[in-house]
């Protein structure tokens, strides 16, 4: 049996590439050209050096990120922040239901008063965080 018949009887495994990558080239770093190398290769954002090396060397577009992970924590926790603000609107809609189905008018109504002082604390709180997130936006787009 010749080899071309075994590849025909064979119609298992991972089917054979068109062209497959046969040629192989090997490079050497010093200690701050490897360095310069990786730092590159994490800004890629790519997976597999060996992709980024040849879109480097084909000029290909290499696309390259930077994450300020300060940026993106204000972000999550103001969000995060949001997110039980809009809760508390709605715990505060169930309260009030509760306050007049469960308790007399007039101590219902000294209860709401509370809670009225306390809303509007509140108020001026998330004014501030909306004051501090618009400075925050200002210096952020002055840097890029």
């Amino acid at each position: 049996m010749n080899d071309d018949s075994r590849k025909q009887l064979k119609k298992t495994g991972r089917r054979p590439k068109q062209d497959p990558a046969k040629i192989r080239y090997t490079i050497s770093f010093t200690e701050e050209e490897h360095a310069r190398f990786l730092a590159l290769f994490d800004q890629s954002g790519m997976q597999v050096k060996a992709h980024f090396i040849t879109s480097c060397i084909f000029e290909k577009t290499v696309k390259t990120i930077q994450i300020d992970k300060g940026t993106v924590d204000f972000y999550m926790r103001l969000t995060s922040f949001h997110s039980q603000f809009r809760s508390i609107g709605v715990n505060y809609n169930q309260i009030v239901k509760l306050l007049y189905k469960n308790f007399s008018q007039k101590k219902a109504s000294a209860f709401l008063y509370k809670l009225e002082k306390q809303t509007a604390e509140m108020v001026e709180l998330f004014k501030n965080v909306v004051e501090i997130a618009e400075q925050f936006d200002k210096k952020y787009l002055k840097k890029q």
